[in-house]
């Protein structure tokens, strides 16, 4: 978000209380986007990496693709070519989940950049979307700026 406009702060609540303030997004860069946007999808990338990769161990080690495999064979006899377990190898399985991951990298990335373009163009006649700070937001995000990091408690 590279701009904002401020509108006139109104009192939320009577004077004793806090302020507020706001705030709309009049526009979106593209580029940053695209950049949050790729490492978002990356992240998703490994989980559907890892994800594929646990369920073809859960299936390989439980005997799921021998017990097809023998089903197949008693269905359709000694002579039939079709094998699960060359089909669901190691090498296919991941060459295929791959494929998705990286698919999946490039659809995210493309259609996050193009919604912030459209975004962009449509900020004109509707906009923007509008963000409300309040002054004791503000005041608890100065006091402790990283919220994952605890202070220590002598503080």
């Amino acid at each position: 978000m590279s701009g904002t406009q401020t509108q006139a702060e109104a009192p939320a609540q009577p004077a004793g209380g806090p302020r507020q303030a706001r705030l709309f997004v009049s526009r979106l860069d593209p580029w940053t986007v695209m950049k949050t946007a790729f490492v978002l999808s990356l992240g998703l990338a490994v989980v559907i990496i890892v994800a594929v990769f646990l369920l073809w161990l859960v299936l390989t080690v439980s005997g799921t693709f021998s017990s097809i495999n023998q089903t197949i064979s008693d269905l359709g006899g000694s002579g039939s070519g079709l094998d699960v377990s060359d089909a669901f190898s190691f090498g296919r399985v991941i060459g295929f989940a791959l494929f998705v991951a990286a698919f999946e990298i490039v659809l995210t990335s493309a259609l996050a950049t193009v919604t912030a373009a459209i975004y962009n163009v449509t900020v004109g006649f509707t906009g923007g979307v509008e963000v409300t700070l309040s002054e004791d937001s503000l005041r608890s995000a100065a006091a402790n700026p990283n919220p994952w990091k605890r202070s220590p408690k002598g503080k």
